[in-house]
């Protein structure tokens, strides 16, 4: 089983995934992945689609969140769920953070292209 440290005390890399997007990758094993997501007024988490299933919580901010053909705006507190393989997407209207889960892991983000296709 590949799994991270027990615990992220800081140490986890902040990587820019689009303008404004920033996503900082904590716990995961084979099964599930915590990852937070940090957005700049008017950053876009661009809508897509993967098989993975999402449980999501907004630590903070205000955001437009299109899931299938529905739209809300969600806020602080608020929490969504993404079924697999529906294209979902975000605008963020006031700068905050998202906290996702991920089941299983989403190994694209912490793969680079060679070990992708290793496992």
């Amino acid at each position: 089983m590949i799994q991270s440290n027990l615990f992220q005390q800081g140490e986890a890399a902040w990587e820019t995934t689009g303008p404004g997007v920033q996503r900082q990758v904590l716990g995961y094993d084979d099964k599930l992945m915590l990852v937070k997501v940090k957005f700049e007024k008017g950053g876009v988490g661009e809508p897509h689609s993967h098989p993975h299933a999402q449980a999501s919580y907004v630590e903070s901010g205000v955001f437009e969140m299109t899931i299938g053909d529905t739209k809300k705006i969600i806020n602080k507190g608020d929490g969504y769920y993404v079924p697999p393989y529906t294209v979902h997407g975000c605008v963020c209207l006031e700068a905050g953070m998202l906290v996702d889960s991920f089941s299983p892991a989403r190994w694209d983000f912490i793969q680079t292209d060679n070990e992708k296709y290793a496992l």
